[in-house]
């Protein structure tokens, strides 16, 4: 029903991922599978409500009204997928999930505060704690033969020496791919709540999950956990859309939003634009089915991968994702510094993936590799990687 092999040209769009090379210091003919979007279509409703809006001509302020269409279409999204009843005041819409989580750091915490992170995770977050004036606290994920988890007695302690006032979750987590069960979930809720820690969960990639794992809103755990949680999500990753800048964030506790909302208003960027607001409500409404697909396509290509390098270059290692659709490779075995592994990658087989390192410690000797391509580019990616070995 869906064509997801179909290739499409991206050259010239303004593409972040396919038009920058050069300003990067990348060589053209690099295959891009590092910046975290994706080379289909949206859903066609989406375009065509886009379209529908457009030909309306008048693009005034706009805005949503709270227990309208449009949270009518979030808010049935969330019941249905992820068993999650949210409530018109809880939301709070912002341009993406890094500046709500920069929003919630200045709003939260003072400067000099401690916030915690869990590495190797997502870039932004380390740069936006230092950038804000707060102390970074990073908490290392135990790589436990391939299989990431989370050392609690470490965690708790971290948090009890630096006097965290902060901690900022990845679920589920990029880059390592992990789903983190209900139960890891609460243990993780119950020291932040017993050392006065407020949770910022990042649950961008929520709907990317592999069969075999559920994805558990962390403010589900309970209503007193609920009151020490920040929530945020957005249809970007889900449907493709980032370059709309539209993101729902969630916040019980009524004077923590208020405070959020406060300093939202004092950086004037509270208002989300008209794209975003008629993207996000017609692939809530209309985009299912075409998820449903789309996961089972990913599924394939992280299988292909897996199954390639075990078979033709089993010195890579893959750490096999439970959701997003980001593969973790450990290129360790290579015995290559990362600076050289990053060259030999981009001159020598072609391809432009993210270095680990940037993803802080652990990341060493890792690469983060986006497979939301058609096969035939994930197949030729991996031919290419093929040379590493030579």
């Amino acid at each position: 029903m869906y064509d997801f092999d179909k290739i499409i040209d991206r050259k010239n769009t303004g593409s972040e991922k396919h038009d920058f090379a050069k300003e990067y210091g990348v060589p053209e003919n690099a295959l891009p599978l590092w910046v975290a979007d994706m080379d289909f279509t949206v859903p066609k409703e989406v375009t065509d409500a886009l379209v529908k809006r457009m030909e309306h001509g008048i693009f005034g302020y706009t805005d949503v009204k709270p227990d309208g269409k449009y949270f009518e279409a979030l808010s049935t999204w969330m019941k249905e997928r992820h068993n999650w009843q949210v409530k018109p005041e809880w939301l709070v819409k912002t341009p993406g999930v890094v500046f709500a989580i920069a929003m919630a750091i200045q709003a939260f915490t003072k400067p000099g505060d401690a916030i915690l992170i869990q590495e190797p995770v997502y870039h932004p977050f380390a740069r936006t704690v230092r950038l804000n004036g707060r102390k970074l606290v990073e908490n290392s994920l135990v790589n436990n033969s391939g299989h990431y988890e989370i050392d609690f007695d470490t965690f708790e302690k971290q948090i009890k020496e630096n006097n965290v006032k902060l901690f900022v979750f990845c679920s589920p987590h990029n880059p390592v791919g992990r789903v983190w069960k209900k139960e890891e979930l609460q243990k993780v809720a119950e020291i932040c709540l017993k050392h006065n820690v407020f949770v910022v969960s990042d649950e961008i990639h929520n709907d990317f999950i592999y069969p075999g794992n559920t994805h558990t809103v962390f403010s589900t755990l309970g209503e007193e956990i609920a009151e020490n949680c920040m929530v945020c999500t957005a249809p970007s990753k889900t449907f493709n859309v980032p370059g709309f800048q539209c993101s729902n964030i969630f916040i019980t506790d009524q004077k923590r939003r208020q405070l959020l909302e406060e300093r939202i208003t004092a950086c004037a960027l509270g208002e989300i634009n008209i794209a975003g607001l008629t993207a996000c409500e017609a692939a809530y409404r209309y985009g299912g089915a075409w998820l449903d697909e789309l996961l089972k396509y990913l599924h394939a290509n992280v299988d292909f991968v897996r199954d390639y390098l075990k078979k033709n270059i089993p010195e890579i290692k893959m750490i096999y994702p439970e959701g997003t659709y980001l593969l973790w490779l450990d290129f360790r075995s290579l015995n290559l510094p990362q600076n050289e592994l990053v060259k030999r990658l981009l001159n020598d087989c072609g391809l432009w993936f993210n270095d680990g390192s940037i993803f802080g410690s652990g990341g060493t000797g890792f690469m983060r590799v986006n497979i939301a391509s058609p096969k035939s580019v994930i197949e030729e990616a991996m031919r290419r990687l093929s040379r590493i070995a030579n």
